[in-house]
């Protein structure tokens, strides 16, 4: 009995000694395994809590700064900024009525102006005269011009030629009106007065307009050469008229016209006359096929 509870309490009997023994393999070798370390500043920990806080005050500050400055812009300058944009709007506002107005009364007059023009193909120039005077004195500054030089035609071939010399004059003389325009009304108010002006007036008005660059050129080359000739200065007046009939750009009538008197003045305004002969055997027929 006493030799059986030796052996169990041998069995039972826990070694005093570590088990590093030959006993006990599995720690005869041990492995020290690596263990995580605690980290020191955790979210939680205060300094961490009073660094988060610290932005979320700055944070605050900065964007009551910026509200700050916002509210000062607005009291300093919001009221003359208002002010220029409502005299924007109210200007482009004002543009938008002002171009619809002209384009519509642009509109209007051209109307006006192709009826007056039926009215002179008509034979009509009483009724045409009517209809011009309304556009004369209409809003649209290129109509009323337009106007006033066919009111001037009618007049001249009325016999009216003071009125006719009076239209041409309110034009030539409307700085509203383009410069082709006005010089046109020049060229034209000199040929209806040429009786009764004196040469150097013509001369001094149309001058400017007797050169090559000029559009009415041949018109006004044609009538300082007349006035050359009133002043008794031949030598003038052929080389103008031969450079007007020499000028392409001038109306084949005009151009002949003023060729035949250069010749009779002395001066050959023909470089090609073989040319010359075929164009004149060219209009024969046709002359002789329109008088029949």
């Amino acid at each position: 009995m006493a030799s059986w509870a030796q052996r169990r309490h041998s069995y039972c009997q826990f070694p005093a000694a570590p088990l590093k023994s030959a006993t006990y393999p599995l720690e005869a070798g041990q492995i020290e395994r690596p263990v995580a370390s605690t980290p020191t500043d955790t979210p939680s920990s205060p300094s961490n809590r009073k660094s988060a806080s610290d932005d979320v005050f700055m944070r605050e500050v900065d964007e009551a700064v910026r509200q700050d400055e916002v509210a000062n812009f607005a009291k300093k300058f919001g009221l003359p900024i208002g002010i220029a944009v409502a005299l924007g709007l109210a200007a482009f506002g004002g543009w938008l009525v002002w171009s619809s107005q002209q384009e519509s009364t642009l509109e209007e007059s051209s109307e006006q102006l192709i009826t007056a023009l039926d009215e002179l193909e008509a034979d009509n120039p009483d009724a045409a005269n009517e209809k011009l005077a309304a556009i004369a004195a209409g809003d649209s500054e290129g109509a009323a011009g337009m106007a006033r030089l066919l009111q001037a035609g009618i007049a001249l071939g009325q016999n009216k030629t003071e009125e006719a010399v009076g239209l041409y004059g309110q034009v030539a003389n409307d700085p509203a009106l383009s410069q082709e325009i006005r010089d046109l009304a020049k060229v034209r108010m000199v040929a209806a007065n040429f009786d009764n002006m004196e040469p150097q007036a013509v001369i001094d008005q149309l001058g400017p307009l007797a050169t090559a660059e000029s559009p009415w050129f041949g018109s006004a080359g044609e009538l300082v050469a007349f006035a050359y000739l009133a002043q008794d200065k031949p030598d003038q007046a052929g080389p103008l008229l031969v450079a007007i009939a020499k000028d392409e750009n001038v109306p084949e009538s005009l151009r002949s016209r003023t060729r035949q008197l250069a010749g009779l003045l002395g001066n050959d305004a023909i470089d090609d006359v073989d040319a010359m002969m075929e164009e004149l055997g060219a209009a024969e027929p046709q002359q002789a096929g329109g008088a029949q």
